[in-house]
């Protein structure tokens, strides 16, 4: 069956024609996909014969989303209104959903910055972690997952489809394949990070247990050998939050993501302490960190301490001189 067999509302043609160009240009739009293939099936399934898109039809629609989340909702909403607007270049009276009825914006929680100290202590945890038959490196291999998590900036699906083939011993580098915005790319390694990864590997083979280049890097030995799950990841690092005892000013544990903004935000505080032009650098930070520009880099740079402390010192440094004080107003406070 063909894809454009799949759509049969009104509006099939309109959205296998605005699937194509959205391909044609390099994307893959599976979730748009899938989306709109639930507004096109509402549509046809309407009372209605057919069911345009309307205001009426478009709320109907929204009512089936209500069981999610609402930023997942608001995703949702905002594919078709995607697709509204693509059709609005052929048809200009028809409808286009209005955003601002659209559930709020979720709002990202406030990432959670680790320091050093506390970096330390989660390596010193991970030595409490029971090793078992399927897991016999299990505390090195979540020592190996912090360091490589805070030192660089790995996403957690990046880290988990990591091969042992992907390090290059002889020129200290990762490769990340395909990742979030389909673009492989090396990472240069600290040396820090060199010793962890090549010791790992070296009590890998001292266990016998496999090391060739395909096998993954994070490896267990459940259903014949296969990677830590992203479930499986997260549970053992939940158990080296809670041996560490650190917690968010709310009480809870953070995050794994929070190790990707420690790391941009710790290379920021390094190029500020050494008098480096961070403006400059930025470009930089967002190729190690696999962004497509700049500005999804400046998503992990949050105005925070100890940010905000040498951000102020350094515009007190070129620029005090040209603030000129308030004159106080006579008998006034």
């Amino acid at each position: 069956m063909s894809r454009r067999a799949r759509f049969a509302s009104t509006l099939g043609g309109v959205i296998e024609h605005y699937l194509a160009l959205k391909e044609a240009l390099g994307r893959r739009y599976a979730i748009e996909r899938a989306v709109l293939q639930s507004l096109d099936a509402f549509l046809a399934g309407s009372h209605a014969e057919r069911a345009d898109l309307i205001a009426e039809t478009f709320a109907g629609w929204c009512s089936t989303l209500q069981h999610l989340t609402t930023g997942v909702r608001r995703n949702r909403m905002r594919i078709a209104r995607a697709l509204c607007l693509y059709r609005r270049r052929t048809e200009p009276d028809c409808f286009v959903p209005d955003p601002g009825l659209f559930p709020a914006p979720h709002q990202p929680g406030r990432p959670y910055i680790f320091t050093e100290a506390e970096i330390g202590r989660l390596l010193h945890a991970t030595r409490t972690l029971e090793r078992t038959t399927r897991s016999p490196l299990r505390p090195e291999i979540f020592h190996l997952a912090i360091v490589l998590l805070y030192t660089t900036g790995l996403r957690r699906g990046e880290l988990l489809r990591m091969t042992a083939g992907d390090y290059d011993p002889h020129e200290h580098t990762l490769l990340v394949r395909a990742s979030k915005f389909h673009k492989s790319r090396y990472l240069p390694l600290s040396s820090d990070g060199v010793l962890e990864v090549e010791s790992y590997l070296r009590a890998r083979r001292a266990r016998h247990l496999p090391t060739s280049a395909e096998t993954p890097l994070l490896w267990n030995g459940y259903a014949g050998g296969r990677g830590y799950t992203a479930v499986g990841l997260g549970h053992g690092l939940r158990i080296v939050l809670k041996v560490s005892d650190i917690r968010t000013p709310q009480g809870r544990h953070p995050r794994l993501h929070d190790f990707r903004h420690t790391f941009a935000v710790h290379a920021l505080v390094r190029w500020y302490r050494a008098g480096a032009d961070v403006q400059a650098k930025l470009p930089l930070l967002a190729t190690y960190l696999g962004h497509v520009s700049v500005v999804s880099t400046q998503y992990y740079l949050h105005f925070i301490e100890p940010l905000t402390s040498l951000a102020s010192t350094r515009f007190a440094q070129h620029y005090a001189g040209l603030v000129t004080p308030l004159a106080e107003h006579p008998g006034g406070d």
